[in-house]
Formats: C-alpha cells, structure tokens, sequence
C-alpha cells in the first residue's frame, strides 16, 4: 500500500452523448500541485528523477474508448506525462447522479488503473537496506471525479 494523496490543481470535462458510450472525458493535472503532506518527499517526487515538472508541467488524459465490462466500462484513454503518450485502460465505475446542494445535476465516477512508470520515462530506482526497491515500477492511478452538469447544457 502506497501513499493515497493527490493532485490539487486539475480540470477537466466529460462530453455525454445520447449512447453514453460514446460519451468523452478529457482532463489536465498541473503536477505541480502533487503534495504527499511530506515537503522533503514532495521536492523529490517534483524534480527529474520523477514528475520533472520545470520541464513538463502538465500531465493530460484523453479518453479513445467507452467499454462494457460487467457491471462496469472500461475507459481507454491516452494519457501523457513527461511528454510521453501512452495508452492506458482504466476500470470506470459509474457510482450515480444526483442533485448538489444548489440544485445542480451531479455524476460521480470512480475509475483506476495501474501503469509501469518507466512507460513514461521515470526511471529512478533505490534499493532500501533489505534489498527490496525502494519505489515499486507499478503506480496506481486513482481517479475519484464528481461532475456537474454545466448550466448551458441542461
């Protein structure tokens, strides 16, 4: 088990269509906002050996699919980071719709998937005193999304 802490700085939009699989989601993260709650850590996770954010700030998802899979959908996506664009299936759960305290309409989405960070160029390896790898090559991308109906669509 890893850190679970985030991006705070993101935006994005998800387009619905009248069959929702050919709805689509596009998002952009400033990495620069990534905190762990750990400055030291952050500094690192920000500088070349990871997010290299002085050269690329910005990290962009871009859906290509909407899939069925069981009780859920599959979202192909393109997601670049580093300025290195791969192809990515996340596990999307549609998790309901409501209405928000103002009385807007509101979906919220979970959806995850696991990717090889060395796909992206982050290559930094430790091996801690025991001979286990300090970072694992595996990072797991947790999205947690609540979207609200734009006012000029409704």
């Amino acid at each position: 088990m890893g850190y679970r802490r985030g991006f705070e700085r993101f935006g994005g939009q998800i387009v619905t269509a009248a069959d929702p699989l050919d709805s689509t989601v596009a998002a952009e993260v400033d990495v620069a906002s990534f905190d762990t709650g750990l400055e030291a850590f952050n500094r690192h996770l920000l500088a070349g050996d990871f997010f290299d954010v002085a050269n690329y700030p910005t990290a962009t998802l871009s859906s290509t699919a909407i899939r069925p899979a069981g009780d859920r959908f599959h979202l192909d996506a393109d997601l670049t980071l580093r300025g290195i664009t791969k192809a990515v299936t996340f596990e999307l759960e549609v998790l309901g719709f409501g209405f928000g305290v103002n009385g807007e309409t509101k979906a919220g989405f979970s959806a995850s998937a696991t990717v090889n960070r060395g796909d992206f160029g982050i290559a930094f390896q430790s091996v801690l005193a025991n001979g286990n790898l300090a970072v694992s090559d595996e990072a797991r991308i947790l999205l947690e999304i609540e979207a609200v109906l734009r006012a000029d669509q409704a």
